[in-house]
C-alpha cells in the first residue's frame, strides 16, 4: 500500500452518500495494522459522508489486538472485535459484519496490499448496484498462490455459477442491509465465495473494478498454507450441499433472484461428467488388464 491522496476518477461522486463501516480482519498483522488504519483514516474523509473502522483480532498471537485497542483507543472511529482463539477468516468478516453499523460495509486485508484511497474508483458505481467487487489488476502474490487462485476461480464458476474474476479479492462495498439479510455460515476462506453465491441467489447486482494489489512486505500470509487449502476443500463440499437448499431472502437485490433450479441443474451436469469421466476410465483399465 503506498501513500499519496485519492485520485479524481470519483469526481462529482464523492463523497459516497451515507455512511460506512470498514471491517479490517487481522490475524497476526502486528506490522501492517497501524499503518493500514492510519491509511484509513487518512483517506475515508474524503470518499465518504461517515465512516467507522472495525477491526476483527481473529486470535492474532502477536500484538495485533494490543496495537488495535490503542488505535480505537486514540481515535472514536475505530472499533474492536476480539476473538479469544483463531476462528478463521469467515468467522472474522461475519463478526466484522455483525458490529458494523454502517449503511454500506467495506472489507479489505489488514496486510498492507491493497489501499483505501482505491474506493475512489469504487465509487461511481455504489449508488447503483448492490456489491462493488474489487479484482486485483495485476495480482502481487507468488506464483504458487496464483495458480491455486485461477484453479480456485474456474472451480467455482462451475460449482456455484459465480460470474467474477476474483472471487477471493479482498475488497469490497456491499449494501449493509444486503449483508445483514444473507446467513453467512463458513468459518473459512470460502466466504467470499458463499456471500457471492447467496447474494447472486438473492438477485443482487455485482459490478466489478480493477484495483491495485501491491506486495506483502511484513507477515506472513495463511491463505496458501495447507490448512487453510484443506479446509477450503472441505467447505466447498458443505457449501455445495447447503445451496442445493438454500432460501435466499427476497426483496434485498436489486435485479432478478436466480431460482434454486440453476443449482440444481449445475448439480446434475457436473454429476453426470463425474460419472461419464469415472465410466470412462474403469472401462479403459479393464480392457488394458485383459
Amino acid at each position: 500500500m503506498k501513500g499519496g491522496a485519492a485520485k479524481d476518477q470519483g469526481a462529482g461522486v464523492l463523497p459516497i452518500r451515507g455512511s460506512l463501516s470498514l471491517v479490517l480482519p487481522a490475524y497476526n498483522e502486528a506490522e501492517n495494522l497501524e499503518a493500514v488504519v492510519q491509511r484509513s483514516l487518512e483517506v475515508l474523509p474524503s470518499l465518504v459522508e461517515a465512516f467507522e473502522i472495525v477491526i476483527v483480532d481473529d486470535g492474532s498471537r502477536d500484538r495485533t489486538g494490543e496495537i488495535a485497542e490503542r488505535l480505537a483507543r486514540d481515535d472514536p472511529r475505530v472499533r474492536v472485535v476480539h476473538h479469544g482463539v483463531n476462528r478463521g477468516y469467515g468467522a472474522a468478516l461475519r463478526s466484522g459484519f455483525a458490529a458494523a453499523q454502517g449503511d454500506l460495509i467495506m472489507f479489505m486485508d489488514a496486510d498492507q496490499q491493497f489501499d483505501p484511497a482505491d474506493l475512489a474508483h469504487l465509487a461511481p458505481f455504489v449508488p447503483h448496484a448492490d456489491i462493488v467487487a474489487g479484482y486485483r489488476v495485476r495480482r502481487r502474490d507468488p506464483w504458487q498462490r496464483l495458480v491455486y487462485a485461477a484453479i480456485f476461480n474456474v472451480a467455482m464458476r462451475l460449482l456455484f455459477g459465480i460470474a467474477v474474476r476474483d472471487i477471493d479479492c479482498a475488497f469490497k462495498v456491499l449494501r449493509g442491509d444486503l449483508v445483514r439479510a444473507i446467513d453467512l455460515r463458513m468459518n473459512g476462506a470460502l466466504v467470499n465465495t458463499e456471500l457471492l453465491a447467496k447474494a447472486q441467489r438473492a438477485g443482487a447486482t455485482i459490478v466489478e473494478v480493477g484495483v491495485r494489489h501491491y506486495p506483502r512486505l511484513s507477515g506472513e500470509p495463511s491463505g496458501g498454507s495447507l490448512r487453510v487449502i484443506l479446509r477450503a476443500m472441505r467447505e466447498v463440499a458443505q457449501l455445495w450441499w447447503l445451496m442445493l437448499w438454500y432460501q435466499p431472502p427476497r426483496g434485498v437485490g436489486r435485479g432478478r433472484p436466480q431460482p434454486r433450479s440453476s443449482q440444481v441443474m449445475r448439480a446434475v451436469v457436473l454429476v453426470t461428467l463425474v460419472l461419464s469421466a469415472s465410466w470412462w476410465l474403469v472401462r479403459r483399465f479393464f480392457r488394458r488388464n485383459r
